[in-house]
């Protein structure tokens, strides 16, 4: 019986076409991103949107980002909700470090009113137990370590609490505008998805990212022609930094162009849309940014999008009353807004509730002196997870707790 050609040329046909469609359904069905195929050369501004619905609590946009180490690259994934750290050699996830969680400070607490020397302590000078003008300090709860600013000393000083001594980081070199020296840093703080600190290393005029845990590249420069003296970082890891030249604070997404004015950018003035010499910053966990209008004598807070500042505390007159403050710099937001400032010419931290009309001063306050109630120029502060205060006391070479009762 012979066989007709049709029938054989469909039959034919129809694997073919049988064959196609399996091979089309596959493709279909493949994951759109697939860890194990990343390479190297993959470029560091491509980006999977796997959105559902709108933008906002529900953005789940990821990014992708080419980090180099010294042996393999790492893929960092962030959402606005989360972010994980995914390794090509280890294969494994883990949940990324994002900004501390605030102490809940009660609304009536107190401190002891005698703080103890943490840091420093021992007169000016640039041995490891020892401090010159210091400026920044940042708490590293995770580590129980105190990162401090050593102004005069052109250095970044990681200080374990409760240890005699501390170790430098970053500088330390002697003055310098090279990648292994820094002049007068104001301010730094501690990236841990990067493993790395960022400064304001303002004497060069640029922020430097400085990595702990590489033997190849120290520190590369993230800005540069830019007066910064004060540093953030959201939970986003958006990086906000103050120029006290240009009177404004911009924020950076690092590794980006892309920048976005936050608060000022109108010229020096009162204004609720100016700023007069911005320095240090906090922001909260809705990307609120609160700053210290140090030469208008207030602190100011930019709600996100906003074109002109609200006063929270001060800008009236200089005085040491407790409506009034002098040269604010260090300042921070506790859980339930309340603002702490480190109110500089009036020696003392003022905390100053949201709406009140006046703060209250929790330490210092008792002239200017040498004692363990006492400051020289308060420039910084910060709390622990556990609300307790720590203070730069600028001019006695020394960072004081002071612990809540």
């Amino acid at each position: 019986m012979r066989t007709n050609p049709k029938i054989i040329a469909l039959a034919v046909a129809a694997i073919i076409i049988v064959l196609c469609c399996c091979i089309l359904l596959r493709r279909l069905l493949q994951p759109q991103l697939q860890i194990s195929d990343l390479t190297p050369e993959i470029n560091c501004d491509t980006c999977v949107n796997t959105t559902a619905g709108t933008q906002g609590k529900n953005d789940t946009s990821v990014r992708l980002q080419v980090v180099e180490t010294e042996t393999s690259p790492q893929f960092e994934v962030f959402t606005t909700t989360n972010a994980l750290d995914i390794s090509t050699e280890m294969s494994t996830y883990h949940t990324a470090s994002v900004q501390p969680a605030l102490p809940n400070i009660p609304s009536d607490a107190r401190w002891d009113q005698k703080g103890i020397t943490v840091a420093g302590g021992h007169g000016r000078g640039n041995a490891t137990n020892q401090l010159s003008y210091p400026y920044g300090l940042f708490i590293d709860d995770d580590d129980e370590a105190m990162i401090i600013t050593d102004y005069s000393n052109h250095r970044i000083v990681k200080w374990k609490i409760g240890e005699k001594n501390g170790h430098v980081v970053a500088g330390g070199n002697g003055q310098g505008d090279r990648l292994h020296q820094l002049s007068y840093p104001t301010d730094a703080l501690v990236d841990k998805n990067t493993d790395s600190l960022i400064i304001c290393d303002q004497g060069n005029k640029r922020v430097l990212q400085w990595f702990l845990s590489r033997s190849t590249t120290l520190a590369t420069v993230l800005r540069d022609d830019i007066h910064c003296f004060g540093l953030a970082m959201d939970y986003q890891r958006y990086l906000y930094i103050s120029d006290e030249i240009r009177d404004e604070v911009r924020r950076y997404r690092i590794g980006e162009k892309s920048v976005i004015l936050v608060a000022g950018g109108f010229g020096e003035g009162r204004g609720l849309q100016q700023l007069n010499c911005p320095t240090y910053l906090f922001v909260d966990q809705h990307q609120t940014v609160y700053v210290s209008d140090s030469l208008n004598h207030r602190v100011m807070k930019w709600n996100t999008g906003a074109k002109e500042g609200i006063i929270v505390a001060g800008g009236r007159n200089v005085s040491n009353a407790r409506a009034e403050l002098w040269d604010p710099k260090g300042v921070f937001v506790d859980a339930s807004g309340i603002v702490y400032i480190a109110d500089v010419y009036n020696h003392r931290v003022i905390r100053w509730p949201q709406g009140a009309k006046q703060g209250t001063v929790i330490v210092g306050g008792n002239d200017v002196g040498a004692r363990e109630n006492q400051f020289n120029e308060l420039r910084d502060l910060s709390f622990d997870r556990h609300g307790n205060l720590y203070t730069v006391d600028h001019r006695n070479h020394r960072i004081q707790r002071f612990s809540l009762k």
